[in-house]
């Protein structure tokens, strides 16, 4: 539990960093927070030079397309769990939301 407590805390952590709680709307904060619990524990990095399990996702994920977002959020991967029994349909909708507002790092090349 308490290992869990602190993954979640570092996961909200580098969640903040991605984007300003006050350039968000009330949808993109709520996907901000919905990321950080169900999807941060693979897709938020824990700690400096520490590779992510699943990719880092922002806004040029999916090469920007929120249906495809959507598709692999609902049904998973061979390597990622699918969320249609877990997350709400708006829940996934406020995870797009947010996550196109997360800018390319400068270092990664756009898709």
């Amino acid at each position: 539990m308490k290992h869990a407590v602190s993954t979640l805390l570092l996961a909200l952590a580098a969640a903040a960093v991605h984007a300003q709680p006050s350039a968000l709307n009330d949808t993109q904060l709520l996907g901000r927070q919905v990321f950080a619990q169900s999807c941060g524990i693979c897709h938020l990095q824990p700690s400096m030079g520490v590779k992510t399990y699943g990719p880092v996702l922002n806004k040029a994920a999916t090469a920007g397309n929120d249906e495809v977002m959507r598709a692999f959020i609902v049904n998973g991967t061979e390597r990622m769990p699918a969320f249609k029994y877990y997350l709400k349909p708006a829940e996934i909708d406020a995870i797009i939301a947010y996550l196109r507002t997360v800018p390319v790092p400068a270092n990664e090349p756009q898709k």
